[in-house]
């Protein structure tokens, strides 16, 4: 039976996210050991951080954006009960995709090599959802 497999990508892309919190903890910890920070204006204020901390912060914010929709996906196929390997292979592209976005997001945030990335994963969040419909439809 295929239909656990999918829950795997979820909960590789739901761990991306927690490494990602604790990467953003680690950046800001440095960050305020370094006194890079306006210790009065933190609380409330994005400029306030370093640029190092923002560009953790942003990816993380990321992961409440198109992964949600990949999580939805995700739900809709298991609770249709059409896993395949098809829906496995696009889902496994899709968290792929996000490590690799993650990565140079967090790192060098070359925004060319890290939009190809971004464009594989809504592609694939994308044909999930349409092979989805489609296997509704065919039910």
């Amino acid at each position: 039976m295929l239909g656990n497999l999918i829950l795997w990508p979820l909960l590789a892309n739901l761990l991306l996210a927690i490494l990602l919190y604790f990467k953003l903890i680690a950046v800001k910890k440095r960050a305020v050991a370094e006194g890079r920070v306006d210790e009065s204006r933190r609380a409330l204020h994005e400029d306030a951080w370093p640029d190092d901390v923002l560009q953790v912060n942003n990816c993380i914010r990321n992961q409440f954006e198109v992964p949600v929709l990949f999580y939805v996906a995700v739900g809709a196929i298991y609770a249709l009960g059409v896993v395949n390997w098809i829906a496995l292979s696009l889902a496994w592209i899709f968290v792929v995709s996000r490590y690799f976005h993650a990565y140079i997001h967090t790192g060098s945030n070359f925004v060319p090599k890290r939009r190809r990335f971004f464009t594989i994963g809504v592609l694939s969040v994308l044909a999930m959802v349409v092979y989805a419909a489609w296997l509704l439809i065919m039910l």
